[in-house]
C-alpha cells in the first residue's frame, strides 16, 4: 500500500534510497512519512508473527519504526527528518 500525499505538495523534493531503491520525498518529511509515501509498504516484519509493521506510536516511544541510515546508524524513522541522499535499510 502506498500512502497518498494530500497537502504540502509544494515543498522542495528530496531523494533517498531504501535498500538501493529510489524513494522520492519532500523537505520536512520524517523518514517514516517519506518511506511510506514513497511506496516502501512496511519497515519490518513483526516478531510475533502478525505481519508487516510500519510504525505504531508515531512519536518515538515504541520499537516499530527502527531503520539503519548510512552514517547515522540505527534511528527511529518517525522521529528522524529525511535528508537528501540518505541511504536507508530496514531494521
Amino acid at each position: 500500500m502506498k500512502l497518498a500525499r494530500l497537502r504540502d505538495t509544494d515543498r522542495p523534493p528530496l531523494h533517498l534510497e531504501l535498500e538501493g531503491r529510489a524513494i522520492a520525498a519532500m523537505e520536512g518529511d520524517t523518514l517514516l512519512t517519506a518511506l511510506l509515501a514513497g511506496g516502501a509498504g512496511h519497515l519490518r516484519e513483526s516478531e510475533f508473527g502478525d505481519g508487516a509493521r510500519a510504525g505504531f506510536c508515531l512519536m518515538g516511544a515504541c520499537q516499530d519504526c527502527w531503520v539503519s541510515v548510512e552514517g547515522l546508524g540505527r534511528v527511529r524513522a518517525c522521529a528522524t527528518l529525511a535528508k537528501d541522499g540518505m541511504k536507508v535499510r530496514r531494521g
